[in-house]
């Protein structure tokens, strides 16, 4: 006689063990786990690139003013680095705050006012900084030629 238990020999109605290895759904904790390490990879390439470009090529520290940045963010490539580089920052320290609040937050009705701040706070910023990268006017109206881009002397 084998003592070994089958599925077949479960009882359905009895309740799952907190512990149970099985869970039906999506394991929101284990894409979460993925997206740390993925997005912490590709942030430390993004950041690195960004002081690369910022810090050590032309005059260094020195050359990032109006004009500088102006000139950045009318080049599409670096609107989309940037972006990218601000969605996957801003949603990588959520999802650890997430963990912080999930791990030292006891009581549920806390949790989930955290929660939902986190979100909010986090999907205001998105937004606001999307509206930044992508409608920025590098030549705008009436500004001193000396602090614009050099590009926008023909406009202006």
């Amino acid at each position: 006689m084998t003592t070994d238990i089958t599925a077949e020999h479960v009882n359905p109605a009895a309740p799952r063990s907190p512990y149970a290895t099985t869970k039906r759904g999506v394991n929101w904790e284990k894409w979460g786990w993925i997206y740390m390490r993925v997005s912490g990879v590709l942030l430390v390439v993004l950041i690195f690139g960004h002081l690369f470009v910022n810090l050590f090529l032309g005059d260094g520290v020195s050359q990032i003013d109006f004009a500088f940045v102006a000139g950045k963010l009318s080049d599409p490539f670096w609107q989309w680095y940037d972006f990218l580089l601000l969605t996957l920052a801003l949603i990588h320290g959520t999802n650890g705050m997430r963990t912080i609040v999930n791990d030292y937050v006891a009581k549920a009705s806390v949790r989930r006012i955290l929660h939902t701040a986190l979100v909010a706070s986090t999907a205001v910023l998105l937004v606001l900084g999307t509206l930044v990268l992508f409608t920025f006017d590098p030549c705008p109206a009436g500004a001193d030629p000396e602090l614009v881009a050099s590009f926008c002397e023909d406009i202006l």
